[in-house]
């Protein structure tokens, strides 16, 4: 049986995405449970769900997308081009297969940047810092996102001497509202997080990362800090075949709906 997890505010995204997995998801009779995000009731939810042994499912923005407008409620400018991930027991994909870059070209074709460009050469000067919500935090990491941010920076210095720049997630009000994460980049060494999609944007505009291994880019990123100096940098090749795996992790509402996410997902898990 499909179980779709909606949260109480009416306007949340949930409302959307879960008639369209309860539409296009087959239902083979056993428990499947699909959460949008880890507000409300989810994290203990999902704990339940670990516990009982059902199968969950994590639902959240792409990875390669246009993005939603989140504040102050939250609006799909373009059904389209903006993609959802679904995560098999994981708020971020961490298997999946190469795909054979059909839906990559079919991204480029719809204007989203999914070029690698290589990496930064040349003098860069600091380190991005770059945390995921309290929320997140917490689950991943079991401590406040004040005390990963301090824990890491102290971990960091002990192996660079290069500035450590901080960006948390924009949010109405603070200093990194109506900010480019693209400006903070320029002449970036590494960045550093531990789930934040940062890394994906990191990677994707020249700059090496160091991330949690249950991240989407642990496959091409460092997860040591002590490595901070020489960060891991794949080839072309590597990166590529990374992003074919990641446009094959993300689907727009109107392909779940119809039933394409099930069926690329099987594939890949």
């Amino acid at each position: 049986m499909i179980h779709t997890h909606t949260l109480p505010w009416d306007k949340c995204l949930s409302h959307q995405l879960m008639p369209a997995i309860k539409k296009g998801w087959k239902d083979d009779g056993k428990d499947i449970h699909f959460f949008w995000g880890l507000a409300g009731q989810n994290i203990r939810q999902i704990k339940e769900c670990e516990e009982r042994g059902d199968e969950w499912w994590y639902v959240d923005v792409g990875y390669l997308t246009e993005q939603i407008t989140r504040y102050p409620t939250p609006i799909i400018n373009n059904y389209d081009t903006t993609y959802f991930r679904i995560c098999k027991g994981n708020i971020h994909t961490i298997r999946g297969k190469i795909g054979d870059g059909t839906r990559v070209t079919k991204l480029e074709q719809q204007g989203i940047d999914v070029q690698f460009k290589g990496w930064l050469t040349g003098e860069t000067n600091h380190i991005l810092l770059c945390p995921s919500s309290p929320t997140v935090t917490y689950h991943i990491n079991g401590i406040s996102q004040e005390d990963w941010i301090e824990q890491v920076t102290n971990e960091i210095k002990k192996h660079t001497d290069r500035e450590v720049r901080l960006r948390n997630k924009p949010r109405p009000g603070n200093q990194y509202w109506n900010t480019d994460i693209k400006d903070d980049l320029k002449d970036c060494h590494c960045l550093v997080t531990n789930m934040s999609l940062a890394g994906v944007d990191s990677i994707m505009n020249m700059v090496p990362a160091i991330t949690h291994q249950r991240h989407v880019a642990s496959f091409i990123t460092s997860r040591d800090i002590s490595k901070i100096n020489k960060p891991m940098r794949p080839g072309h090749k590597t990166i590529n075949d990374w992003i074919k795996m990641v446009a094959d992790n993300q689907f727009t509402i109107q392909e779940i709906e119809d039933g394409i996410a099930f069926k690329v997902l099987q594939e890949q898990i």
